[in-house]
């Protein structure tokens, strides 16, 4: 009987990690569309095939080398695929706690639940710089921070490893439960580093110091990102209690659901309201960066808070994205889709949240962890930019810039019927 329902608990839990990876993967559209929405038409083409290339390779990389330095396991040398029932069955009647010990799933289910996750990291990257840089340049970053720069830092807080000699940064107090600072927080910094290099589109702000708006050319499609990001991030953060076929985690995982939920409606509330009080209208880019805000936010702990501090966190997020957005314009760090301040300040601000709900984590070990993963991304991040820059450039020229990195990286338009090419 036992292990009939080991059968149907190995069954459940595969499945749903699967399910969970595919919503996760569904967020790479919502990338895709909310991206293309929030540039000008003249630079969609080029951030479509920027999406669907990075996804592509974010899986190759992470399947021949970052799941091995994350997870210690290579699923193209080792064939993970390939299930030893009995070994599984032994490790299942070797546990003294039984069916509740713990997680046990297809590990092909887990390497694609966490190539996902490796890609939406990445994905961040890819507005940040957008309508300015070289595209073969971005690919060839995709291949580094892929491979190599997240799978590392990564391994510090969720691997079984001890990659570079460093220390778990979970022994420490550290806690990140979907990805606020290995995944948000990480490809924040890694977009900040490439940014600085690159420098501002032109136009974007005038000699005198005056920030100049560069409107999105589909606000409907930014839009349907948005909402294609919400529904996708139930995978994101519900996959993560890595199991469904128990009571308690049935429990924690519907906890999950709702808490997301909450963080989201609470960030597009509050930044709808502070963008009415900053600027005196319905900012509709605000409304849709506060939803990703309070998303990015309650990903540090979406089990511990209750719905209504769920709800709390998420509206912090949305006040913080505003505010933020408006920091960095003043910096003059030109971020077209506000992908540094949601991912990134607010990721921040979800570990710091992090303590007020969970007694295992400390403001310590937080401040420490973010600390790490921001220190390690941004600095090799910067190294591999410049090493770019200086070899095949990361900046395409003022004139393709002007006519749209659609023509000049890609040889066609996304609306040619409007364009006509000029």
């Amino acid at each position: 009987m036992a292990i009939t329902v080991f059968h149907l608990q190995y069954a459940i839990d595969t499945f749903y990690f699967l399910v969970c990876g595919a919503l996760v993967m569904w967020m790479a559209a919502g990338f895709s569309m909310l991206e293309a929405g929030l540039v000008r038409a003249k630079n969609t083409t080029e951030i479509l095939t920027k999406n669907v290339a990075l996804f592509a390779i974010s899986c190759t990389m992470y399947m021949v080398c970052g799941y091995a330095i994350m997870y210690d396991g290579n699923l193209f040398l080792s064939g993970i695929a390939t299930v030893d029932v009995a070994h599984v069955l032994d490790e299942f009647s070797g546990r003294k706690e039984g069916i509740e010990g713990g997680s046990v799933y297809a590990h092909a289910a887990d390497f694609f639940f966490q190539v996902v996750f490796v890609a939406t990291a990445m994905s961040i990257v890819s507005g940040t710089v957008a309508e300015r840089m070289k595209l073969w340049s971005f690919l060839a970053f995709a291949v580094f921070m892929t491979g190599f720069i997240y799978p590392i830092e990564g391994s510090w807080v969720w691997g079984s490893v001890n990659v570079l000699g460093l220390f778990s940064l979970t022994n420490i107090g550290f806690h990140d439960f979907a990805g606020s600072g290995v995944v948000h927080l990480a490809g924040a910094s890694a977009a900040l580093s490439g940014v600085l290099l690159l420098g501002a589109r032109r136009g974007k702000y005038g000699p005198d110091g005056e920030i100049r708006a560069i409107p999105g050319a589909n606000l409907p499609l930014a839009t349907l990102g948005t909402f294609i990001l919400w529904i996708g991030w139930f995978g994101f953060n519900g996959g993560s209690v890595l199991k469904l076929s128990d009571i308690a985690s049935a429990n924690s995982v519907a906890m999950v659901f709702l808490n997301t939920n909450a963080a989201a409606a609470g960030g597009a509330i509050a930044a709808l309201i502070t963008a009415r009080l900053m600027f005196g209208k319905a900012d509709l880019t605000m409304l849709l960066n506060g939803v990703l805000a309070g998303l990015v936010v309650i990903t540090a702990e979406p089990v511990t808070p209750g719905a209504l501090t769920a709800t709390l966190f998420g509206a912090l997020g949305g006040m913080a994205v505003v505010l933020s957005i408006v920091t960095m314009d003043k910096l003059r760090i030109d971020d077209p889709v506000g992908a540094i301040s949601v991912h990134g300040v607010c990721g921040l601000l979800g570990l710091l949240l992090v303590p007020l709900t969970n007694d295992d984590a400390g403001y310590g070990g937080q401040m420490i962890g973010a600390a790490t993963i921001v220190i390690w991304v941004f600095t090799t991040s910067l190294i591999v930019w410049s090493a770019i820059r200086f070899t095949i450039g990361l900046r395409v020229s003022e004139e393709d810039e002007y006519r749209g990195v659609d023509l000049s990286e890609c040889g066609m338009e996304a609306y040619p019927e409007f364009l006509g090419g000029k």
